[in-house]
């Protein structure tokens, strides 16, 4: 039996592996010797770490979630300017290419938000979440003195997030578009929200 800290390992290779196959095969039909394929574990281990693939689906979904808004959260740390912050903020929610495995892998798994109330609570999380660090942005700026709000700071965060998924469920689709053109659509409307220019026409 592996060690304590060794399955902790496994199991984080196991995530790692699951995304990569998830994000290549799709989630539907979904076994372990898929996983396994990603991985340098055999289809045995994956059962034995995980006898209830469903259980490895939402711990691929909880440190998707994770990395996507620790990342964001980090992508403006360094900017002292809120519309800098807002901007980058803006590009954080953006896929930069279709194969973006973070992207499709939360694609993927939030299809299935309508049928397993867990996916569905991790997808009412993460949009709470990408809420709050508009919020936070927003209301720095406003308390600056660059932003003035033409809607209420949480309408304003609330629409800029439903925008950053509307476009990017689109592009990930296959609509013609491109992280530069999605990015001009969002800040611009972003500009009339705050009244401050971000630098996109």
């Amino acid at each position: 039996m592996a060690r304590p800290k060794n399955q902790k390992a496994r199991r984080e290779q196991l995530v790692r592996s699951a995304k990569q196959a998830i994000a290549e095969r799709g989630l539907n039909g979904l076994r372990a010797i898929d996983v396994a394929a990603y991985s340098e574990l055999g289809a045995g281990s994956v059962a034995y770490y995980y006898p209830d693939l469903g259980d490895l689906v939402r711990d691929v979904h909880e440190d998707a979630v994770s990395r996507f808004y620790w990342s964001r959260k980090q992508s403006s740390v360094d900017d002292d300017q809120p519309r800098l912050k807002l901007s980058r903020t803006i590009r954080s929610g953006i896929p930069q290419s279709r194969d973006d495995i973070d992207f499709q892998v939360l694609n993927e798994l939030h299809t299935h938000a309508y049928r397993d109330e867990f996916h569905a609570q991790l997808m009412s999380e993460l949009y709470r979440l990408e809420v709050s660090l508009y919020i936070d942005v927003l209301s720095e700026g406003v308390v600056a003195g660059e932003f003035t709000m033409a809607l209420p700071v949480e309408t304003a965060a609330s629409n800029l997030v439903a925008m950053e998924d509307a476009y990017g469920l689109h592009f990930m689709g296959g609509t013609p578009l491109d992280a530069d053109g999605i990015y001009r659509m969002i800040a611009v409307n972003a500009e009339v929200m705050t009244g401050c220019p971000l630098g996109v026409s």
